[in-house]
């Protein structure tokens, strides 16, 4: 079973909105999926996105390839090593 990580659109007409998905490539675009991994809105304005990582490295470890798009995303929402240290730090006080 080879394993893919894309988009799925559940919005509505000229309302664009995804979900990020583990799916089975033989599987339609907008059919069955293994697993929810996040969401995408792209007319939002700032954070539009929201990619429960660990869950993705997780389908990644096991063959899961990411489509570009998600790649992208997932790439955006990576935490920077700044970020990293600000949270030890107000989680330390």
């Amino acid at each position: 079973m080879a394993v893919k990580v894309r988009l799925r659109r559940v919005g509505g007409r000229k309302v664009p909105f995804f979900r990020i998905v583990a799916a089975d490539e033989r599987f339609a675009t907008s059919g069955r999926f293994l697993e929810n991994l996040g969401w995408y809105d792209p007319k939002k304005k700032g954070e539009n996105c929201s990619i429960n990582l660990d869950r993705v490295r997780y389908w990644q470890d096991r063959g899961a390839h990411l489509s570009d798009t998600v790649r992208s995303l997932v790439k955006r929402a990576k935490p920077t090593a700044g970020d990293a240290a600000d949270a030890e730090k107000s989680a330390a006080s």
